[in-house]
């Protein structure tokens, strides 16, 4: 009985021992897995991941972002090739302008029409440009920055020209002759090209030259830090503020005393020129920027009435051509919609009635919103005490069941004090759009983006891009309506943040990564430099209300025959160019 008890109690202590043996294993097991999941915590600190992080991001490096799809790093690639420029070689210190392309010596010259040198309604001019250095020599590579125009004022008339670089100092430009009566030829010289190198430098070098400030606030304590998409390497750490569903990135210095979460406001914080002295010869008004060639010869032609048997004329304009063209001051789409005009509020508003507009993007979005706020009587803006340049805004017509707003894009953006809490990326608010046949969306995005590489804005217009595409295909009759760059008034100020050039690298990203999806674009680039008036970031009333009268026109096609108290208008139908 001794020796049965003993072995018992001998067994007793084995289980004893074994179940402190395995308590010391799970301890240790629970241990090594928290400092694996705390240094697997570490090494995540150090990446950009899409989330807002309320602790400093430790991550010091002149940012690096979340990797890119395969798909949409090829586009990207694909993209930058399309838009690539001819090089031009390394500037010399001090920069001799005697070398470099002079719109004073510098010349055009009409070629002779194809039927025994007179030009028919139908028909193509043909030009070529010549270009010279100070001295007058012929320049020997191409490059330059040139745009072209046919316009007739009296008649209100204007339509843009196509531009081949030879690479060889010469260029050739195409006009096609879409009214009768006199044409009148302007070439101009926006950029040399010896300038293109140094924009094309300053946004790979300087990204941040235009910075942005964000205050944070506990309290009565309140802080301000430097913030932008990259933020060059110090010993301060940083905020993370990279959009958790865009994986847009946005960084900030932290403050010194408060925390990233203390964040409070956005706003343009100022613009450092680091520029060369001898860089500035570049960029002189009147000079080398935005100076008008000469004609050797005549500079204007006469275009006489269609030839008996001649092809239409829409039909003969090439898909490269012109999107439209002014007439009677009313733009004329060739291709699409046809464009009518809506000179009164009541048609207007019969063409809005029920119908819900968003518009998102920068002030040349919202002086769409003012058009129609101003234009029409009953449609009561409310007060959200929103500020004037940011926004965000909001307009009712009770009565005819009409809701126009307005949204600034995400960062960034120059504008005056934006609450966080009104930053929104573009993409986010079109996934909270429910859409349908009775809603139209309205975007333009480009301006803001002119001092940072090609790719930031890429990524952008790819995350909205998704966002379109995913609206269309959950509400297929939703319309969206895309506004493109424009030209503007150039200073030294202007072309270092915002050149003709930045921008219309930019339209023609946009044009090509929006082309085969049911969108709709609103061509204010031609719009602009089809016009006599002068070039505007803001383009003057006359130009808004064609560009109204498109916006309109798309929202409530009409058909041959059909009335709704339009005036003027044409009614010819083609394939749709303004359709991508």
């Amino acid at each position: 009985m001794k020796t049965i008890m003993k072995a018992r109690v001998c067994t007793r202590k084995e289980y004893v021992a074994i179940f402190l043996f395995l308590a010391v294993f799970a301890f240790i097991f629970l241990l090594r897995n928290t400092d694996n999941l705390k240094s697997q915590t570490k090494v995540k600190s150090t990446t950009i991941v899409p989330k807002v992080s309320t602790e400093p991001d430790m991550h010091h490096s002149f940012c690096t972002f979340q990797p890119r799809s395969p798909e949409d790093a090829l586009e990207e690639r694909r993209l930058l090739d399309s838009i690539a420029w001819p090089e031009a070689p390394p500037l010399s210190d001090p920069l001799s302008l005697n070398q470099t392309s002079d719109p004073a010596h510098s010349t055009f010259t009409i070629l002779p029409g194809r039927t025994g040198g007179q030009w028919h309604v139908g028909d193509q001019l043909e030009i070529i440009i010549k270009m010279s250095d100070f001295q007058g020599r012929p320049k020997k590579s191409g490059g330059d920055f040139l745009l072209v125009q046919l316009h007739n004022q009296k008649l209100g008339a204007g339509v843009v020209g196509q531009v081949v670089d030879h690479l060889n100092g010469s260029y050739s430009a195409v006009f096609s002759l879409l009214w009768e009566g006199d044409a009148q030829v302007e070439v101009m010289l926006v950029h040399p090209r010896e300038a293109i190198p140094v924009l094309n430098r300053l946004n790979s070098e300087q990204p941040d030259r235009i910075f942005f400030q964000s205050v944070f606030r506990l309290g009565y304590r309140s802080e301000t830090a430097t913030c932008n998409v990259w933020l060059r390497q110090t010993n301060r750490p940083l905020c993370n503020y990279t959009d958790l569903r865009t994986g847009e990135p946005w960084f900030c210095y932290k403050p010194k005393m408060l925390s990233c979460g203390a964040r409070i406001s956005h706003v343009m914080g100022g613009f450092e020129k680091k520029i060369k002295a001898y860089e500035e010869k570049l960029f002189e008004s009147a000079v080398n920027m935005k100076v008008s060639l000469w004609a050797s010869g005549p500079s204007n032609i006469t275009v006489l009435p269609k030839k008996e048997g001649q092809s239409d004329v829409k039909s003969s304009i090439v898909t490269s051509g012109p999107s439209g063209y002014y007439y009677q001051g009313v733009w004329r789409a060739l291709g699409g919609t046809t464009v009518h005009q809506f000179n009164d509020s009541s048609v207007i508003s019969q063409c809005l009635k029920g119908k819900v507009v968003h518009m998102y993007g920068d002030s040349t979005i919202r002086q769409l919103f003012e058009y129609l706020n101003a234009t029409l009587p009953d449609l009561k803006k409310f007060n959200l005490h929103s500020p004037k340049q940011v926004g965000p805004f909001m307009a009712l017509d009770y009565a005819n069941n009409i809701l126009v707003t307005y949204r600034c894009h995400g960062p960034p953006i120059r504008f005056a004090e934006v609450q966080t809490s009104q930053l929104r990326y573009i993409a986010n608010e079109l996934d909270g759009v429910t859409g349908g046949t009775n809603t139209v969306i309205v975007l333009g995005i480009w301006s803001h983006f002119s001092t940072f590489p090609m790719e930031i804005y890429i990524r952008r217009l790819q995350t909205i891009r998704r966002a379109v595409v995913r609206l269309l295909d959950r509400s297929p009759g939703t319309l969206v309506i895309i506004r493109t760059a424009n030209p503007k008034a150039l200073g030294l100020y202007e072309t270092l943040t915002n050149s003709d050039w930045y921008s219309l690298q930019r339209d023609k990203v946009l044009r090509a990564m929006f082309k085969g999806l049911n969108v709709h674009l609103l061509d204010a680039w031609e719009m602009v430099l089809a016009h006599h008036l002068p070039h505007s970031l803001h383009p003057q009333p006359p130009i808004i209300k064609n560009m109204i009268d498109v916006l309109l026109s798309n929202v409530c096609p009409q058909k041959r025959g059909q009335g709704f108290g339009f005036a003027g208008g044409e009614e010819w139908r083609f394939k749709n160019s303004l359709s991508l």
